[in-house]
């Protein structure tokens, strides 16, 4: 036999092994013969609905136990709302397990998104927001620095009785708030915290001294602070 012929005959061997177990993997064959019968998805799920995750994953089941393409299926349950990760794995001989971790809100995010616990900035579109959540706001990137001076400021004042409905960072470094009775307060973009907290420890004294609502605060002065109540809101 020549070379070439035992060449060949050996491609021929190697391809009738192989293409069995392509066609399986590729689910071209043995679906029937090595399905996925069970479906298992974590009991602790309390805001993703586990029938939308099951009919997502229902498409890639069909494949196979050899088939199913892991990456494909977690990709579809992870771009279900309220989803923060997902990891799909399979058991022998016929179980398909699914484990979803649930975004847990700490925040609103802008008008459209919510902030998670973890700090991941997440789509709000299908989801019911829970109510009382404090709105925050800034560039995506300064994510940390916004979450940070939230929790200094709602600290500055918790005395006062107050809490900060409202942190806002706009684009040019400029810092604002709402405090729970109403006031905006313009803080800038130098040195807020010691502004905050000037203003903190001053507005019992102010709120006092008035006995009308302060409706806006300007805290971007040296030595004081510009004052409209709300008697004067269209001065």
């Amino acid at each position: 036999m020549s070379a070439l012929a035992r060449i060949l005959a050996w491609t021929l061997a190697v391809a009738l092994v192989a293409l069995p177990v392509v066609a399986v993997m590729k689910g071209w064959i043995g679906a029937e013969r090595w399905p996925l019968r069970t479906l298992r998805i974590n009991d602790d799920l309390q805001q993703v609905d586990p029938a939308a995750v099951r009919e997502a994953v229902l498409p890639h089941a069909q494949q196979g136990f050899f088939a199913v393409r892991l990456d494909d299926a977690r990709e579809a349950v992870a771009v279900l709302p309220w989803v923060e990760q997902a990891d799909v794995s399979k058991r022998w001989p016929d179980v398909l397990e699914v484990r979803v971790s649930e975004h847990r809100p700490f925040a609103r995010w802008g008008d459209e998104r919510l902030l998670s616990l973890q700090g991941r900035v997440f789509p709000a579109e299908g989801i019911d927001v829970p109510q009382g959540l404090p709105l925050l706001h800034g560039p995506d990137g300064r994510v940390e620095d916004v979450v940070e001076l939230y929790g200094e400021a709602r600290e500055l004042f918790a005395p006062t009785g107050y809490t900060v409905r409202a942190l806002l960072l706009d684009s040019r470094g400029s810092w604002a708030m709402v405090l729970s009775n109403g006031t905006e307060v313009v803080v800038g973009s130098h040195q807020a915290r010691i502004r905050m907290a000037r203003f903190a420890r001053l507005l019992p004294q102010l709120l006092q001294q008035k006995q009308l609502p302060l409706a806006r605060a300007d805290l971007r002065y040296t030595n004081g602070f510009a004052l409209t109540w709300a008697e004067e809101s269209n001065a």
